[in-house]
C-alpha cells in the first residue's frame, strides 16, 4: 500500500500486480523491497517463536519468509514475465499456502486417560479417567484442524481467483492484494491464538 501511494499515477492497482511496483521506478522498487524484507523478517521471527507449531509448519512458514526476501532480488520486470521471479513467487506461494495445515497442532489426550480407557465419573469430574480432556483442548484453536484446513482452502480459491482474473485481464490487483493480506495475517492470528490460550491455561 505504500509503495502504491508513493508510485507514478500511471500504475494501477487494480489491473497491475503488486510485483509491478518494482519496476516502475527508483520509488516503488525500494519501498516494495523493504515491505518484501520486512515481510520475510516476521516470517522467519515468527516461525523461530512458534513453539506450538507442528515443526513442518514452522519450516515452511519460514522458508516462505525467505522467498519474500529472496524476492528482491529477482523483480518482476515492467513487460513480459520473469521464470526467476515467477519461479520464487511460485514456491514462496506454496509454502505459505500449505504451512496453516502442516503447523496443525496434534491434538492429545492425558496420560491418565491412554492407561485407563475411562473418562471421568459423570457429574463429578473425577475417578481414574479425570486426567482425560477434548483431543484439541491442549491445542490453541488457529492450530486446530478446522481452522488451519480452512485458511489454506481459503487460500487456494483466491490464487485460483488471482489466475483466472491475469489471464482474463480483470482486476489481478484485487485479487492478489486480498491474497497476500491473508497470508499476512494469518501468522499474526495465530500468534494472537497461541498467547490467548496460554493465558488460558
Amino acid at each position: 500500500m505504500t509503495a502504491t501511494l508513493l508510485e507514478e499515477p500511471s500504475y494501477n492497482p487494480v489491473h497491475q500486480t503488486i510485483s509491478v511496483l518494482a519496476a516502475t521506478g527508483p520509488t516503488g522498487y525500494w519501498a516494495l523491497t523493504s515491505t518484501l524484507i520486512l515481510l520475510g523478517v516476521c516470517h522467519l521471527t515468527t516461525a523461530f517463536g512458534l513453539r506450538a507449531a507442528a515443526p513442518a509448519g514452522r519450516l515452511a512458514l519460514g522458508a516462505g519468509g525467505l522467498c519474500a526476501m529472496l524476492l528482491a532480488l529477482f523483480p518482476a520486470p515492467l513487460t513480459g514475465g520473469s521464470f526467476s521471479h515467477g519461479s520464487v513467487v511460485t514456491v514462496g506461494f506454496s509454502l505459505l499456502a500449505v504451512w496453516p495445515v502442516l503447523a496443525c497442532g496434534r491434538g492429545v489426550r492425558a496420560s491418565r486417560r491412554a492407561r485407563s480407557g475411562r473418562r471421568p465419573d459423570a457429574g463429578t469430574g473425577r475417578g481414574p479417567g479425570a486426567a482425560y480432556a477434548p483431543r484439541w483442548a491442549d491445542t490453541p484453536w488457529a492450530l486446530r484442524p478446522v481452522p488451519s484446513y480452512t485458511v489454506s482452502a481459503l487460500i487456494g480459491a483466491g490464487a485460483a481467483w488471482f489466475l483466472v482474473a491475469l489471464e482474463l485481464h480483470s482486476a489481478p490487483g484485487i485479487a492478489e492484494r486480498v491474497l497476500t493480506t491473508v497470508q499476512s495475517l494469518w501468522p499474526v492470528i495465530v500468534v494472537g491464538s497461541c498467547l490467548l490460550h496460554a493465558r488460558r491455561a
